[in-house]
């Protein structure tokens, strides 16, 4: 499931010049609410400080944009079923392991969501906001690999306007 692709959206409000931001900070008290366990909390936020430096931000003590994350995930439950063969071809009359019925396959697999806030330092208002959705990887050593991709797919969308990867 890690090789799937992350659906982004983001929205912005169309009165604000994007152009005037270019400090940021971390907002603490919106990512202490964020319900992931500290590691991945941590992952994230250096992807995102990457992200933003890369765009020419300069992290600052006295921000022009405060970032905040909010997280959510679900499972699902997939379950997938094979044809019924009644007449069980290329068996012989009857002979066909799939004679008796259908067989099922289930699997479960997470999707999570990532937001990631921008809020003007000045006006305590939020300005733009990028959501991130695919499913995780289990695997600890693809999780930073995949943090990487949410956060890049997502911030690919700043500034309103910008050209995706």
């Amino acid at each position: 499931m890690s090789c799937s692709t992350v659906r982004v959206a983001s929205d912005y409000d169309k009165e604000v010049d994007f152009s005037k931001y270019k400090t940021f900070a971390f907002y603490k008290p919106g990512i202490d609410k964020a319900e992931i366990n500290d590691l991945d909390k941590r992952r994230m936020l250096r992807a995102i400080e990457s992200e933003l430096l890369a765009k020419g931000f300069t992290k600052s003590e006295t921000p022009d944009l405060l970032v905040s994350i909010f997280t959510k995930s679900r499972e699902k439950v997939n379950v997938y079923q094979s044809g019924y063969y009644p007449y069980g071809y290329g068996y012989g009359w009857g002979w066909s392991p799939y004679y008796y019925g259908n067989y099922n396959t289930v699997n479960t697999s997470t999707e999570g969501v990532l937001y990631v806030d921008l809020i003007d330092a000045t006006k305590k208002e939020l300005v733009w906001q990028g959501v991130g959705t695919g499913y995780l990887s289990s695997s600890s050593s693809k999780k930073e690999e995949r943090i990487q991709e949410f956060v890049s797919s997502i911030m690919a969308k700043y500034p309103p306007g910008a050209t995706s990867k």
